[in-house]
C-alpha cells in the first residue's frame, strides 16, 4: 500500500493557511445530520469532542474512567508550550518549530510540526477564556518558564498541575455540550473493536465495564484519542489503566502503525523502590529550571551514602559532579529529556548511582533556595540577612513555584526535599510512535482519525517537555475540526449509519468470543504475572540500551510469553459485572502483540535515537569518547540538519500483523 501523507505543496509557513482556504466544508445545517465517535476524553479527545459538538456535529464520547476528569492528562505537571514570546527573549513560531523538530532528532513530519507551532498561541487564548488559572507575573501578565532543549521561556503553567487545569477547561466545554444534547457521554465504556463498512470506519464495538454489556455504536467517522502505550513496560509514569487497545484494534483492521519503538524516557522520576511496585511517579521537568543534577565525584562517597554513613548534604561543591553542566554548558540542566536520561543512566551504569539499587541521581535545590533568598532580602531592603532568613525567603519562593511537587515527593519518599536533595532516575513516560496519520490526522482507514499521543506525527524520536499538552489541544481544538470536515462533506446525504449489518455482527461476535475465552480459560497465572514478565523483557532488552542479540532474544521471548498467555491466563469473576481483571486481560493481550512489533521495529533501526542506545555503536573505552558518540547520534547537538537527514526523516510504518496463536477462535 502506497502511503500518501497529503502534505500540501508550497512553503512550509503557508501550508496550513492555504490548505484551510481550499478544503471542503460542511455547512451548519448539515452538521446536525452527521455523527462522530470520539474514543478517549483526555486533552485531545475532550477538546475535539467539545469543539465538534460546538460546530454542530452529533458526538458520542467514550471514556473507560468514571468521568472525563480522570483522563491521564491530569498527570501532566510542568506546562504547555506556545510561541507567544511574552518574555521578549527571541521566541517565534519558527523557533518553536525548529526546537521541536531538532529535539525529536529530525524524525518528525515537519509540516505537522510547523502547523503545531502556528496554532500554539491560539491554545493559550482559548484556555484563558475558559478560566484556566495560568501563573502570572508581578504585573498580572501570564508567566512563562523554561523547559529542556530550548533557549527561551515559552512554557505556560499552573503551578505543577497544568494538565489538570487544562483538562478541567476542556471538561467544562464538554459539559456545556452534554447539557445541550450535542455530546452523548459514555463513561465506563471501553472500545474493543472498530467496524469497517465498505472500506470506511463506521462505528465501534464497546463494552459497558459496569454491566458487561457489549454495545454497537455507529457514526460517520471515528476519532481515536486514547493516549500512548508506555505501559507495555509495566512500570511507567502512566496511569495503570492507560493502554493501547483502541489504537491496536484499528491497527489490526488496517490502520498502519509507525515508529512503535520510539519511547520517551523521562529523566526526572522518583526511582523504583523494589520489585513489587506497580507504577512510577513523575516529577515535573520544570524542576530542572532550579534544580541542579549531580552525583558524587568519588566512589567512596557513593558507597558511604548508600550505606547511610554520609548524607548528600555532607559533600562539598568540590566533591560533586554536576555532570550535565560539565558536559553541556550551553544548556546545563535544561538539556532535552533524552540527553538528560541517557546521561543519568551512564553515570549510574558507571557505578555512581546514589540509592540502594544504584539507580538514582540527585536533583538539588540548595543553590536556588539561596539565590532566591538573597534576591528577596534585597527586595525587602534587608542588608546582611542571616542564613536562616535567606533559607526562609528562598524556600517560600520555591514552595510557590513547585510546592505541590515537593509535597508529593515527601509523601512518597518520606524525605523533605527542601532540606535534602531529591533522588531521580529515568523512566518510561510518553510514546512518540503510534498510529500513522496523514496531514489530515486520518489513518490508513478512511474515516478513522487518530489525535494526540495516539498518533505518531509530531515528536520524532523524542518529545520536548511541555509539548504533549500542546499537541493534544492543537489537534482537538484547531486541527481536527477543520480536516474532518473535508472528509465528512461527502456524507451529508448518507443518513444514519445502521448497526444492523454483517460487519457490526462479525465485530461483535469476535469481541464476545475473546471475552468468553478469558472467563472460561482455567489457567494458572494472573494477568499481572504476564504483564510484569513482558515489562521486564521490554526494559531489559528494548529499553534505554538495545543491541541486536538482545532484541532478537526479546522477539522470541515475547512470542513464547504470548503463546503461554493464551494457554494459561486466569481471569476470575464473570463477564456480566464490573471485572477489572477481565478488562486488564484484554489490554495485556494487546500489549503482548504490540511488544513483539516494538522489538522488531527496534531491531531494524541500526542507530541510537531519542532516549535509546544502540549498543553496537557505543564505545567502551572511556567516558570522553562515549560522550562524543552521544553527540554524533543526537540531532539536537547539530547547528543545522545532519548530513544524513534523509535517514533521520525516515518513517518505519507497519501494516497490520497477523497473529495466529489465538486459541479462543
Amino acid at each position: 500500500m502506497a502511503l500518501d501523507s497529503k502534505v500540501p505543496q508550497g512553503p512550509i509557513k503557508d501550508k496550513w493557511t492555504d490548505y484551510k482556504n481550499h478544503i471542503d466544508l460542511v455547512n451548519p445545517a448539515n452538521k446536525r445530520h452527521i455523527d462522530v465517535i470520539v474514543v478517549g476524553t483526555g486533552l485531545a479527545g475532550g477538546s475535539a469532542s467539545a469543539t465538534l459538538a460546538e460546530l454542530g456535529y452529533n458526538v458520542k464520547a467514550f471514556a473507560y474512567q468514571d468521568s472525563p476528569r480522570r483522563a491521564h492528562s491530569i498527570a501532566a505537571q510542568g506546562g504547555i508550550n506556545a510561541a507567544k514570546n511574552y518574555q521578549g527573549d527571541g521566541d517565534s513560531t519558527y523557533r518553536l518549530f525548529y526546537d521541536t523538530v531538532k529535539g525529536g532528532d529530525y524524525r518528525s513530519r515537519e509540516a505537522n510540526v510547523y502547523r503545531l507551532a502556528e496554532v500554539s498561541a491560539n491554545i493559550i487564548d482559548q484556555c484563558v477564556a475558559q478560566g484556566v488559572p495560568f501563573a502570572r507575573d508581578y504585573g498580572g501578565l501570564l508567566d512563562n518558564r523554561s523547559f529542556g532543549g530550548v533557549l527561551v521561556s515559552r512554557t505556560f503553567y499552573a503551578k505543577g498541575q497544568t494538565g489538570q487545569q487544562l483538562l478541567l477547561g476542556a471538561y467544562s466545554a464538554m459539559n456545556r455540550q452534554i447539557a445541550r444534547g450535542k455530546i452523548e457521554m459514555f463513561n465506563r465504556h471501553e472500545m474493543l473493536d472498530v467496524v469497517v463498512v465498505d472500506g470506511k470506519a463506521r462505528g465501534i464495538i464497546a463494552r459497558n465495564l459496569v454491566t458487561g454489556e457489549i454495545e454497537r455504536h455507529s457514526a460517520h467517522a471515528v476519532v481515536i484519542a486514547s493516549g500512548g502505550y508506555g505501559n507495555v513496560y509495566f512500570l511507567s509514569t502512566n496511569a495503570m489503566g492507560s493502554n493501547v487497545t483502541a489504537g491496536w484494534k484499528i491497527h489490526k483492521k488496517g490502520a498502519h502503525f509507525a515508529n512503535p519503538c520510539y519511547t520517551q524516557i523521562h529523566p526526572t522520576c522518583i526511582p523504583r523502590s523494589g520489585d513489587y511496585q506497580s507504577k512510577l511517579t513523575l516529577m515535573s521537568e520544570s524542576l530542572r529550571n532550579d534544580g541542579r543534577i549531580w552525583v558524587p565525584k568519588n566512589m567512596e562517597d557513593v558507597l558511604a551514602i548508600r550505606e547511610g554513613k554520609k548524607k548528600p548534604t555532607d559533600l562539598s561543591e568540590a566533591e560533586r559532579d554536576y555532570y550535565l553542566e560539565r558536559r553541556y554548558p550551553a544548556f546545563g540542566n535544561l538539556v532535552p529529556r533524552d540527553v538528560a536520561s541517557r546521561a543519568a543512566k551512564e553515570r549510574c551504569d558507571a557505578g555512581y548511582g546514589v540509592n540502594a539499587t544504584g539507580e538514582a541521581v540527585y536533583l538539588d535545590f540548595a543553590s536556588a533556595i539561596i539565590r532566591y533568598g538573597n534576591e528577596q532580602a534585597k527586595i525587602k531592603n534587608i542588608n546582611n540577612p542571616s542564613d536562616t532568613k535567606v533559607q526562609e525567603f528562598g524556600k517560600a519562593i520555591v514552595k510557590a513555584k513547585y510546592g505541590n511537587l515537593f509535597q508529593m515527593y515527601e509523601k512518597i519518599v518520606d524525605e523533605n526535599p527542601y532540606e535534602t536533595p531529591m533522588m531521580i532516575y529515568p523512566a518510561v513516560h510518553y510514546t512518540m510512535g503510534g498510529v500513522w496519520v496523514d496531514y489530515n490526522l486520518m489513518t490508513t482507514i478512511p474515516g478513522c482519525y487518530a489525535i494526540g499521543e495516539a498518533n505518531f506525527s509530531d515528536h520524532g524520536a523524542n518529545r520536548l517537555g511541555a509539548s504533549a499538552l500542546m499537541q493534544g489541544l492543537a489537534d482537538g481544538y484547531f486541527v481536527l475540526p477543520y480536516t474532518i470536515g473535508d472528509y465528512l462533506a461527502d456524507d451529508i446525504r448518507t443518513g444514519k449509519i445502521s448497526t444492523d449489518t454483517p460487519e457490526f455482527e462479525a465485530a461483535e461476535k469476535e469481541v464476545s468470543e475473546r471475552i468468553e475465552f478469558f472467563i472460561n480459560n482455567k489457567g494458572t497465572h494472573s494477568v499481572d504475572y504476564y504483564h510484569k514478565k513482558l515489562g521486564k523483557i521490554m526494559w531489559d532488552k528494548c529499553g534505554m540500551s538495545r543491541n541486536e542479540a538482545g532484541l532478537k532474544e526479546a522477539i522470541e521471548e515475547i512470542s513464547a510469553l504470548r503463546k503461554d498467555f493464551w494457554k494459561n491466563v486466569n481471569v476470575p469473576g464473570t463477564a456480566t459485572e464490573y471485572n477489572e481483571q477481565l478488562a486488564k486481560a484484554g489490554r495485556v493481550g494487546d500489549f503482548l502483540e504490540l511488544g513483539e512489533l516494538f522489538a522488531k521495529d527496534a531491531l531494524v533501526r541500526e542507530e541510537s535515537a531519542g532516549g535509546h542506545f544502540r549498543e553496537e555503536y557505543q564505545t567502551e573505552d572511556g567516558e570522553a569518547k562515549r560522550i562524543k558518540e552521544f553527540q554524533f547520534v543526537s540531532a539536537w547537538e547539530y547547528k543545522g540538519e545532519p548530513k544524513d537527514a534523509v535517514l533521520h526523516k525516515e518513517e518505519l510504518v507497519y501494516e497490520n500483523i497477523e497473529v495466529k496463536e489465538r486459541s479462543y477462535k
